[in-house]
């Protein structure tokens, strides 16, 4: 396990301005005072049209919705994306963390949550039209909903389905499928992406990538893309190693090897240039700035905080068992993106009278020529598919 600090850059060393698009500001929310973050936000629109949150999720940033916030903000709203907790520019958490040393229950969904609220009120509003999630920002973005209905009024998710909070366990039920157990005696031996992540050497894995960061982060882009000929998802049966083994090592890798090992074994053959076309050098760059100054393991706390393997995380949801969302909702994903069947069940919840109230749910929209990175490879689609959303509030 690795605690030791890796990063060589000073967490104040001043970050270069951002290459927005026109239409976009970068801006700071003070919100010490509520959850001790001040938030960095990218923003579009006029303050006091109706807000409407976007949430990034890993390995992105607020930044991964500028292709959106312009063409949303022209439509009528006031469009603000933060860097969440553990990312980007947002100051109030602790950079360069030993591993031991996390406090996860910053990390737990309900914090999460929190910091939103806190980001709302900073922000001026006291509701939201919508907020929309990519990712682990489709967590967030479900559960804000699940928990403050009254002020988050409609959510997005996109590439990562909601599912219904753990129920307390019964004592005489049968006792849960250990996945990494189970993946483990699979030839290869495998490990699920999500347990890697949590792991102690997950930050410096990601943060001392062999083929250096930027062919690292190209190629994890590349393979989660339409861009990549192998991706073919398609629904699991079950939460199984044998059903699990089908998806791309980028998410059941071959034990022992890291992330980066991983994507540069995937990459071998591929035209690194094919990505260019919707996340360009200049934009890569941002995101190779931000992870070199600020490290991982806030961001990968988020994984730890949510895996089984964390009290936490199950302490922390058994708040919400037997709630469902109440507002109206729609998921939104690529066609050529596994994160929707990542995990076996989930997509099919929305329509679980139990999970989502039956009126509020709007449908799947799975987009052509999108992988996992869906709001960046066919954004004019993805704002097609917010405003037509909209229009049905």
């Amino acid at each position: 396990m690795s605690t030791r600090l890796r990063n060589k850059k000073q967490p104040d060393e001043p970050p270069r301005p951002l290459p927005l698009p026109e239409g976009i500001t970068s801006d700071y929310v003070d919100c010490t005072p509520s959850c001790g973050l001040k938030f960095h936000v990218l923003k579009a629109g006029e303050p006091g049209k109706p807000l409407v949150l976007f949430c990034h999720g890993f390995p992105e940033l607020a930044f991964s919705w500028r292709k959106i916030l312009p063409k949303v903000a022209e439509a009528g709203y006031y469009c603000v994306a933060p860097d969440q907790r553990g990312y980007g520019r947002t100051l109030g958490w602790e950079r360069h963390q030993y591993f031991p040393n996390v406090e996860l229950g910053d990390y737990t969904m309900t914090n999460l949550v929190r910091d939103l609220v806190c980001l709302v009120y900073g922000l001026g509003y006291t509701s939201v039209h919508s907020i929309i999630g990519h990712d682990f920002g489709a967590v967030g973005s479900a559960m804000a909903a699940l928990m403050r209905p009254d002020m988050f009024r409609s959510t997005i998710q996109m590439s990562h389905p909601h599912h219904p909070p753990p129920l307390p366990p019964d004592p005489a039920a049968p006792k849960k499928i250990n996945i990494q157990h189970e993946l483990s005696y699979l030839q290869p031996p495998r490990s699920h992406y999500k347990w890697h992540n949590a792991g102690g050497s997950a930050a410096s894995d990601w943060e001392n990538p062999p083929q250096g960061i930027e062919k690292f982060l190209r190629g994890y882009f590349h393979v989660k893309s339409a861009d990549w000929d192998r991706n073919d998802p398609r629904p699991l049966k079950s939460w199984s190693a044998k059903e699990l083994a089908v998806m791309p090592e980028y998410y059941i890798m071959r034990d022992l090897k890291s992330m980066a090992e991983t994507v540069m074994s995937l990459m071998n053959g591929e035209d690194f240039s094919k990505t260019e076309r919707w996340l360009s050098k200049q934009d890569l760059q941002v995101y190779c700035d931000d992870w070199t100054r600020n490290g991982y393991q806030g961001a990968l706390n988020w994984y730890r905080a949510q895996t089984e393997t964390t009290p936490q995380s199950a302490r922390d949801m058994y708040l919400c068992a037997g709630r469902k969302i109440e507002v109206p909702c729609v998921f939104i994903s690529g066609k050529k993106d596994w994160g929707t069947y990542q995990q076996p069940g989930a997509l099919e919840s929305y329509t679980d009278p139990n999970c989502v109230k039956e009126s509020c749910f709007r449908g799947v929209k799975l987009l052509e020529g999108a992988g996992h990175w869906v709001q960046q490879e066919q954004p004019e689609v993805v704002i097609r598919e917010i405003l037509a959303f909209f229009d049905t509030l």
